[in-house]
């Protein structure tokens, strides 16, 4: 027998924060996980009966961070979905922090972490490896708050286009993508005379 949908928000939500707890999860955790809004996380956390219309790619979001398909989150009771929390386990994102705690030996990137450690605990594991490559060769030039706040709008700048991504503007949003990508290409050598 087929799984039928259970595509409604409220429904969505409450399999979200129940799997969410079920790994053991606070909301800062999950957001940072998702790269959501902070009061979208609390909202489907706190109150999932009440949640208004998840977006398409917020959903995609939280399936990704639980290891699982959109599909799956969607139509599968919860149930089958529990196990899956333990048997996939992510290791918690603590990873990413601790790895730079570790490798920091610049005396700047030591005291960036002592003042700045939400910002260094948002940081991704795609993140922090960009961040600790950069600083194997010294200090940037640009210092390591001005490339934190580069990967920071980054990061920032993915979450808006996904967001467009899942809307009635995707058409627009590849046009102007693409006028950017072909600005930044170099040249082609053009062929014939």
């Amino acid at each position: 027998m087929e799984p039928t949908p259970t595509d409604t928000s409220s429904e969505v939500a409450l399999k979200i924060a129940r799997l969410v707890e079920e790994r053991g999860w606070n909301q800062e955790e999950f957001a940072r996980i998702t790269r959501l809004n902070r009061h979208t996380v609390r909202a489907i956390l706190t109150n999932p009966a009440g949640a208004h219309r998840l977006r398409n790619a917020t959903i995609g979001a939280c399936a990704r961070a639980l290891g699982l398909t959109v599909n799956d989150l969607r139509t599968l009771p919860l149930d089958k979905l529990l196990p899956r929390m333990h048997q996939g386990a992510q290791p918690r994102e603590h990873d990413p922090l601790r790895r730079l705690f570790d490798r920091a030996t610049q005396p700047e990137l030591i005291a960036w972490l002592e003042r700045n450690p939400e910002r260094a605990r948002a940081l991704s594991g795609d993140e922090t490896d960009e961040l600790l490559a950069l600083l194997a060769n010294g200090v940037p030039s640009v210092g390591v708050d001005a490339f934190v706040q580069r990967l920071e709008r980054r990061r920032e700048l993915v979450r808006r286009v996904q967001a467009i991504a899942g809307t009635e503007y995707v058409e627009l949003l590849e046009q102007l993508v693409q006028l950017l990508y072909d600005k930044v290409q170099p040249p082609r050598e053009r062929t014939g005379a």
